[in-house]
């Protein structure tokens, strides 16, 4: 391969992986061509990105994004597929699914929400992880259930002044 194809490739995967913070390194060798497209396609379907690259190629392109991980660098070995996606925890879901009927693919590690995941015993964790957005969505009504309460109490009490009073100490007691 010509230097110029091989820059080429690191421009695009650097754009793709500044792009989407969340990826898997994963090894998918040995699936024969049927399992192979039925992964494909699973990929296509979860809209998940699935890339076979090569591991220098990768690590220059991780490298280009200033992604300073040694531990991520010494899983690159043997063959390797890249799995990009939106959300943290769709590649692993994709993974844990379609291990149903296959040993492979294989998580070798992940990068998700800004944490080094290293090693197969993650996929579990990794397909319950919630995504940040998710996380604030459960924040924000956990913050609001209060709030809620004393309003409908409030409400239920009467709009007198005596209705409140009875409401707010019951809530003291």
């Amino acid at each position: 391969m010509k230097k110029e194809d091989k820059n080429v490739i690191i421009d695009k995967l650097s754009e793709q992986l500044k792009n989407s913070p969340n990826f898997y390194v994963v090894d998918a060798s040995t699936l024969n061509a049927e399992k192979t497209t039925a992964l494909r396609r699973k990929c296509f379907e979860s809209k998940v990105g699935l890339f076979v690259v090569k591991n220098t190629l990768l690590q220059k392109a991780l490298e280009k994004n200033g992604f300073d991980q040694t531990e991520l660098y010494s899983i690159l070995a043997g063959p390797t597929a890249l799995m990009i996606a939106e959300g943290a925890s769709i590649p692993a879901k994709v993974i844990k699914d379609f291990r149903k009927k296959s040993e492979k693919p294989v998580l070798k590690g992940a990068y998700v929400q800004e944490s080094l995941y290293i090693g197969d015993q993650y996929v579990d964790t990794l397909a319950t992880i919630k995504s940040r957005e998710e996380l604030i969505g459960d924040i924000v009504a956990l913050l609001q259930s209060p709030a809620k309460n004393v309003i409908s109490a409030l409400q239920s009490g009467g709009s007198t002044i005596a209705g409140i009073v009875k409401t707010l100490e019951k809530r003291a007691a």
